[in-house]
């Protein structure tokens, strides 16, 4: 049970943080095969030079959030979510798809959830408010490198975006 538990709040962990503007790859190397894999092997934040402390709050920020996002689900939502978070995983494994692809299975994921809009609504507070805390936590400085990744990881998107 543990074991599951964990799973459901690593796999909430990573969707949230997917689905945040902070969970953006601070490089900009369109030529790269796979954009982002660097970000992900270095870390969260890894730009920003964050301070041991600062680590420390944004772990228990991340942590709190998943544990609110969790809460708002019923437990048929949170097994269907951490089914797909281990298909995906395992995919994962096998080789990487084309990252739009999984993007589409992203936004598949939560319309299978089949979410309330009284659960949609939860999940924006809970979202804006670990982004506020977020944002509190950093240095002007830190905030405005944060501000300018993500208007880079904004234009690529456009860039990208199919015509």
């Amino acid at each position: 049970m543990k074991l599951k538990t964990l799973s459901l709040i690593a796999g909430t962990l990573a969707l949230t943080l997917t689905a945040t503007p902070f969970a953006v790859q601070a490089q900009q190397n369109p030529s790269s095969p796979q954009p982002g894999k660097e970000w992900q092997k270095k870390g969260q934040f890894q730009k920003l030079n964050l301070t041991p402390e600062q680590k420390a709050k944004m772990q228990e920020i991340g942590r709190s959030t998943r544990a609110q996002m969790e809460a708002v689900l019923t437990p048929e939502q949170k097994a269907k979510l951490t089914a797909a978070m281990a298909e995906r995983k395992a995919q994962r494994q096998q080789g990487q798809g084309q990252r739009q692809g999984r993007r589409g299975k992203k936004g598949n994921l939560f319309a299978s959830l089949n979410l309330t809009e009284a659960q949609k609504n939860q999940m924006r507070q809970i979202k804006e408010s670990s982004k506020q805390q977020m944002q509190a936590v950093l240095t002007p400085e830190q905030q405005a490198q944060m501000k300018q990744m993500r208007e880079d990881m904004r234009s690529r998107r456009q860039q990208n975006k199919p015509q």
